[in-house]
This record gives structure tokens, C-alpha cells and sequence, in this order.
């Protein structure tokens, strides 16, 4: 499937054999909201694009060689810089690297991938509201 701007979009089911994941799984990932692929306008089916494949990738790294869960992988998205995450290259030109006390997506600036925050894993987690993990653990155990 062809975009504007010769940009390319596959279907979940392309996904799933271009990284061998189950698409299962990869509905796993969005459920997770660690991806946010388009939906087609008339059969709502989902569409990806590479950079939506990169983070399915970057992910299932971080699941299947570092041994994270979906839920630690959440709260690592929500409290440390994607350039640690990630292990990016370019972090000295990037906006979020030079601002890191402002969210990556507010910068002034542009973010190094050029990608849209809203599909970046690091915006889509950060939605979720951050909470004193020590102040509430503490609360369960009472």
C-alpha cells in the first residue's frame, strides 16, 4: 500500500512477517500503548509505516533480549529519556537531549528522527499520568 509522498504503509498482517511477530502480539504492543498505527478510513483496519516497524522492533528487543515485561517497559518509558532508552547517536543534536527537564514533544527544536512525537513510543507511554512510585508503594503495603 502506497501513501502521499511516496511514503510506504503496510497492513498488520506485513508487519507481522517482516519482524516475525504474531500480529497478536503486535496488538499486544498497541494495547500497551507502546505503538499507535493509522486506521484505514473505510475498514478502520490498521496501517503502519516504517518508523511504526522500527518501534515494534525497538521493543521487542527490549522484551525478548533484556528481558523486559510490557508493564516494566511502560514505566521505564514514563521516567527515563529516550536517548538512554534507545541508545540514540544523535542525542547531542537533538532538542530533547539539550532541553531534558522539558517533555521531548514541547522542545524547542526539531527531534533528531524526524519522526511525529505522536507516534514515538516515549510520547504515547508518557500520556499515561506519572505517579511518586515510592509514596505509592508505600500506600499499598499500609
Amino acid at each position: 500500500m502506497e501513501g502521499e509522498f511516496s511514503q510506504k504503509f503496510y497492513t498488520i498482517e506485513e508487519v507481522a512477517r517482516k519482524v516475525g511477530l504474531s500480529q497478536k502480539r503486535i496488538r499486544d504492543y498497541e494495547r500497551a500503548g507502546f505503538i499507535n498505527p493509522m486506521r484505514h478510513q473505510r475498514t478502520n483496519n490498521r496501517i503502519f509505516t516504517d518508523f511504526d516497524i522500527d518501534q515494534i522492533q525497538r521493543i521487542n528487543f527490549l522484551v525478548r533480549k533484556r528481558g523486559f515485561t510490557l508493564k516494566s517497559l511502560q514505566q521505564l518509558f514514563k521516567y527515563a529519556p529516550c536517548w538512554e532508552i534507545f541508545d540514540c547517536k544523535e542525542r547531542t543534536d537533538c532538542a530533547a537531549f539539550q532541553n531534558p527537564h522539558e517533555p521531548c514533544w514541547r522542545s524547542v527544536g526539531d527531534c533528531v528522527c524526524k519522526k511525529p512525537c505522536a507516534t514515538c513510543v516515549v510520547y504515547l507511554v508518557r500520556s499515561f499520568k506519572k505517579e511518586k512510585l515510592l509514596v505509592r508503594k508505600a500506600q499499598e503495603l499500609s
